[in-house]
């Protein structure tokens, strides 16, 4: 139990670290480590989820007046509605081909987004939103990683950094309050789960504090580059945790 406590706390303090500083990446690095300490993988995303939405709120707490809700609707709803049906298909399907798709594609459209970011501007528009919704929306679902696509709109679409930080955390925020809800339905919101949580929480509020001290010292002109290498990292994580599982 002392091993497990320490470990949930430590994966806490990187994955809130890793949220606070680029805008996602919670899930991509907790569930590298937190399958092998629950029960079953749906167990390991809902417990990713309840610690993500204690990071997304206090986040959102702190920068909500950079909230655009016009520009946030679509993407979210569109996410919510995709992710409802994947979270129920989760225990239908074999994700292993999937996943490694998914890391390669991740490496590659970071690279292409971070050579032609300055001539690529992503429009506010309902099908783009839709379209990031669904991916966001699959990718939640099934994996409880659903930050790279609707990242890759927030950081083209929005001005400032503190504007994209706002609507990630608050549409990551809403849509794992959902996906809580309905993995709860499902039966993985277990007492095994609400324990573990309570380990997680205090690596939590330190990783949010280390996170922010970088985030503000982040020059605007450099951030989307940071994303977009992290990006990058995630589909090699996801890709190297594929083909060893």
């Amino acid at each position: 139990m002392d091993t497990l406590a320490i470990a949930i706390f430590l994966l806490s303090i990187g994955a809130s670290f890793v949220q606070r500083t680029t805008g996602f990446g919670f899930g991509i690095f907790i569930m590298t480590m937190l399958p092998f300490f629950l029960p079953t993988y749906g167990e390991s995303t809902t417990l990713s989820g309840l610690l993500a939405i204690t990071t997304s709120a206090v986040i959102v707490w702190r920068l909500h007046r950079y909230v655009s809700w016009r520009r946030l609707w679509p993407i979210l709803l569109t996410f919510v509605a995709v992710s409802t049906i994947a979270i129920f298909a989760l225990t239908r399907i074999e994700d292993h081909i999937l996943r490694q798709i998914l890391g390669v594609m991740l490496i590659l459209i970071s690279i292409y987004f971070a050579l032609f970011s300055q001539k690529i501007k992503l429009p506010t528009t309902k099908p783009v939103q839709m379209g990031a919704g669904t991916l966001s929306g699959l990718m939640g679902g099934f994996f409880g990683m659903q930050g790279p696509p609707a990242v890759l709109y927030f950081i083209q679409s929005e001005p400032t950094k503190e504007h994209y930080m706002a609507m990630t955390q608050c549409y990551f925020l809403i849509g794992n309050v959902m996906m809580t809800i309905v993995r709860a339905y499902n039966g993985f919101l277990t007492t095994t789960v609400l324990t573990d949580y309570l380990f997680g929480l205090g690596g939590v509020i330190i990783g949010i504090c280390l996170g922010a001290f970088v985030f503000k010292r982040i020059p605007n002109r450099l951030f989307r580059y940071i994303v977009y290498a992290y990006i990058a990292v995630s589909g090699v994580i996801i890709l190297i945790s594929s083909c060893h599982s």
